[in-house]
């Protein structure tokens, strides 16, 4: 799965609630989003941004759901679990055992765990609690291409 199916697999109340928190935590990253969408629409920013927000979320949903929109949709799954998620992305990190520095990879590739370890930390952090940003952590972190974990993805779509 790549970014922009994440975006696309998600819905609409999901990507209202993804985006209700990226605009209340960080609303320079919701306003860039709305203006990569109205470029991704064909729409101009002025005309979006006077839209209500439930209006705002899906359009830039269905942008980020396109293709081309990979690279920004990748950019955003990455800058919410930073900035927003920070505490979620780094307990994932910690529980696969991979290295990191407050959430920032220390190796661009990190190595798949062998598959029982990898299952067992999926199993550890899903049954945390009912998070639904929980799966779409573990969505986010296997569509990145410097993470190349076909045991995860397997995992995840089960």
């Amino acid at each position: 799965m790549r970014s922009f199916q994440v975006f696309a697999a998600m819905s609409p109340e999901d990507a209202e609630a993804f985006f209700a928190r990226i605009k209340e935590s960080s609303p320079a990253i919701f306003t860039q989003s709305v203006h990569a969408a109205s470029a991704a629409l064909k729409s101009r920013p002025a005309f979006l941004l006077k839209q209500s927000f439930p209006k705002q979320a899906s359009a830039v949903r269905r942008a980020l759901s396109r293709v081309a929109s990979n690279p920004l949709a990748d950019e955003t799954l990455a800058l919410y679990f930073l900035e927003v998620r920070k505490d979620l992305l780094t307990e994932w990190l910690d529980t696969a055992g991979v290295e990191h520095e407050d959430g920032a990879l220390k190796e661009d590739s990190p190595r798949e765990p062998d598959p029982d370890s990898l299952r067992a930390a999926v199993d550890k952090f899903r049954s945390v609690d009912d998070d639904p940003d929980r799966l779409l952590l573990l969505r986010a972190y296997a569509a990145q291409a410097s993470v190349e974990w076909p045991t995860l993805e397997a995992l995840i779509t089960s």
